[in-house]
């Protein structure tokens, strides 16, 4: 009877000792929810090599960019982990030809997001005014993120910047704002891709 005590005492005590102090049979694992612009990076990257057709939405007075009638395209060309490359492509219509110097580069930090405009001439060298952009600002959503130009903030004393939403299979909108009011947008159709995709934009 003492051995058969004192066989099963020296089975619990090590037990006891060969388990972990910090081990807690009772411990939770806990997942921290993906954040707004991690949801909203996401939501762009599985748009991934489609390109999808767009047209000139909203257009200041005196803007001469775009006329409005002619196509517009986006490309979900490059994707990397932290970073998206995204070519706008521009149809010239009295030329039959197209303008491709426009890349729109997205990068995911720990904290938010980046957007810089990739501008080359058609010789692939840098146009004059290039990789100009500005962060995410607030929380946004999955859905949309606004971006601040810190120089045009600065120079005009009012929020200036960009606004750009994504619904994946819906739509994919592109623009400036003043404030919060829309000074230039243009939207794309995601609900079908295009059949053949465009070249390379100039310069990649």
């Amino acid at each position: 009877m003492k051995i058969t005590i004192y066989l099963l005492l020296n089975t619990f005590l090590l037990m006891s000792c060969g388990q972990p102090e910090n081990q807690n049979p009772q411990m939770e694992v806990t997942i921290e929810p993906p954040q707004p612009f991690e949801q909203y990076f996401d939501a762009l990257a599985i748009q991934c090599g489609n390109a999808y057709p767009g047209g000139l939405t909203v257009e200041p007075p005196g803007d001469e960019m775009l006329t409005g009638t002619e196509l517009l395209i986006v490309h979900f060309r490059e994707c990397e982990e932290h970073r998206l490359k995204m070519p706008f492509h521009i149809e010239l219509e009295e030329d039959e030809d197209w303008d491709r110097s426009r890349t729109w580069i997205f990068t995911r930090h720990e904290d938010g997001l980046e957007i810089r405009h990739d501008h080359r001439k058609r010789d692939g060298s840098e146009d004059d005014v290039t990789m100009y952009g500005g962060f995410s600002v607030g929380e946004g959503t999955a859905i949309r993120q606004e971006f601040k130009s810190v120089e045009r903030t600065e120079e005009t004393g009012h929020f200036r910047g960009w606004r750009i939403e994504i619904e994946p299979g819906i739509r994919y909108t592109y623009g400036t704002i003043r404030d919060t009011t829309w000074s230039w947008r243009v939207d794309f159709d995601l609900t079908e891709p295009l059949d053949e995709l465009p070249p390379a934009p100039w310069g990649h």
